[in-house]
């Protein structure tokens, strides 16, 4: 049950909400470019020149996209020192569910033992985690939850075409989570710009498998179930909207570009990732790089990029942080935060860990 704060009570104020806890799960199986250069046309020095990567994780055959979120997720609470029955809500950022339906945030919310959280699922694809980050913040900036789990998981390799190699070089599997909070003094999320451009759907899509293509003989035969791109005018798209957006997100908080302490950038390309950075002025030393071991995990680049962050201890309270992320829809996305640094125990109440 939710229950809003009515207008006279003094709970009514807008709260700023922060990252307190950050997770991460990516698969134990390694594929590397020496393997994909046995699977289809390549080579090691193709991929790494055109792309940046040198391997990337995926899941045994059946694993689904619920495995992994919850894996985040427990490893986030395990780090924040509470269970899953401290969560009010859960939110999922996919666009590879264990299935249409139910949403994978119930399989998240059972497989974890969220007994108190509701949630659901979001899809906007490589964006999907800040839209997820978005609707999650105003859920605590309200009082309408007070935890909230952000998750952001895709299994790539169920619908990569491993024949394609314009494709199958590109993606991997994994899942990422953020743990929300009220923020404290000097941390938070600042801001968002997120847009979305229906006019380019078609240039990156998975065209059959909804109600418009339900799956037949002939979808399968054609590939139809595997995402298709068209990649120069994606690459196109995310150069000038991530740079654009982030700027124009900076003036509207009164940032300039060399207050920026770090750009974590959805991990799809190096060479998207350097164009970024060089519109925005910011050095590569300020830039979270993971796309040469991780490659593009789609929804979970940037919380396992996060994660991978502060595992090197790059991150450190008062920086000034940018999220930036371009996919599917065409969708944008870009936050801002105030790094106030990961709470390594409840404000009250025992530690204990997450479940099985």
């Amino acid at each position: 049950m939710i229950q809003l704060p009515t207008p006279k009570e003094p709970s009514q104020a807008i709260r700023r909400v922060a990252i307190t806890a950050v997770g991460a799960y990516l698969p134990d199986r390694v594929l590397s470019n020496d393997d994909l250069e046995r699977m289809v046309d390549t080579s090691d020095e193709w991929i790494r020149e055109r792309t940046g990567i040198s391997e990337r994780r995926i899941v045994d055959k059946g694993t689904g996209c619920s495995f992994l979120a919850s894996r985040a997720a427990q490893d986030a609470l395990r780090r924040r020192g509470i269970t899953a029955d401290d969560i009010d809500l859960i939110v999922v950022a996919t666009v590879t569910p264990d299935m249409s339906f139910p949403a994978t945030a119930c399989l998240v919310q059972d497989q974890i033992g969220a007994s108190r959280a509701w949630g659901f699922d979001l899809s906007a694809a490589c964006s999907g985690f800040n839209f997820a980050l978005a609707a999650g913040t105003q859920f605590v900036a309200s009082g309408a939850a007070e935890r909230a789990l952000v998750i952001g998981a895709d299994v790539m390799s169920s619908i990569t075409d491993y024949e394609d190699r314009a494709t199958c070089i590109l993606f991997g599997d994994a899942g990422g989570a953020v743990l929300l909070e009220a923020a404290q003094d000097g941390e938070g999320i600042l801001g968002f710009n997120n847009q979305v451009d229906g006019s380019g759907c078609d240039l990156l899509k998975m065209p059959a498998g909804g109600s418009i293509r339900p799956p037949t003989h002939e979808t399968v035969e054609r590939k139809e179930h595997y995402l298709q791109q068209q990649g120069k005018a994606v690459f196109r798209f995310a150069v000038r909207n991530s740079a654009d957006a982030a700027e124009k997100l900076l003036a509207e908080l009164g940032f300039s570009r060399d207050e920026v302490s770090f750009l974590v950038c959805h991990q799809a390309n190096a060479r998207i990732i350097d164009a970024v950075a060089r519109r925005l002025q910011l050095p590569p030393e300020r830039v979270v790089k993971t796309i040469h071991k991780y490659g593009n995990t789609t929804a979970a680049s940037i919380p396992t990029a996060l994660r991978d962050a502060l595992d090197r201890a790059l991150l450190a309270p008062g920086d000034l942080v940018l999220f930036s992320s371009v996919g599917a829809g065409l969708t944008i996305g870009t936050a801002a935060i105030r790094w106030g640094g990961e709470r390594t125990a409840p404000a009250s109440a025992e530690t204990n860990s997450t479940g099985p």
